[in-house]
């Protein structure tokens, strides 16, 4: 069984940070092969928080943030899980979790578009065009305080 953690950066102690960056490097840069600084500073920030799902001594099975971005809107992303955890609902798990976090808060995420209709299930709605990040496909999504609610 794995249980849900959140916390701020300054909560967590140097063993679990390096669990997490491990597993965004597994999926992003080694799986995905996206060179790209996935330390961008925004994990440090006050209001970020750090959603993970991990057993009692396990290393994390999936992972999320969420980051407050400009007038008052959060924003999702580092949406990963490990590649030997997919197909257990352990993202639709963090999701609901950072939803309820963010609470009635317009909320963004650029999902890889392959994703659309998981994240469509959350009120999640394209907003813009297609892109390449990374040479992979995304998608602008938004959920205003209006979308869907569970």
């Amino acid at each position: 069984m794995t249980d849900l953690h959140v916390a701020r950066f300054a909560e967590l102690d140097a063993a679990t940070l390096y669990a997490l960056i491990r597993l965004r490097a597994d999926v992003f840069v080694v799986e995905q092969k996206c060179a790209y600084l996935d330390l961008d500073g925004r994990d440090l920030e006050a209001d970020t928080r750090h959603l993970w799902l991990a057993g009692d001594g396990e290393p994390p099975a999936a992972y999320l943030r969420v980051l407050s971005d400009h007038a008052g809107r959060a924003r999702i992303g580092r949406v990963c899980v490990a590649r030997d955890q997919r197909g257990r609902g352990h993202a639709r798990r963090l999701m609901r979790a950072a939803l309820d976090l963010i609470g009635d808060r317009p909320c963004d995420l650029n999902a890889q578009s392959y994703l659309v209709d998981f994240y469509a299930e959350f009120g999640f709605r394209v907003v813009g065009p297609e892109f390449l990040e990374d040479d992979i496909p995304h998608m602008p999504m938004a959920r205003s305080d209006l979308a869907c609610r569970r």
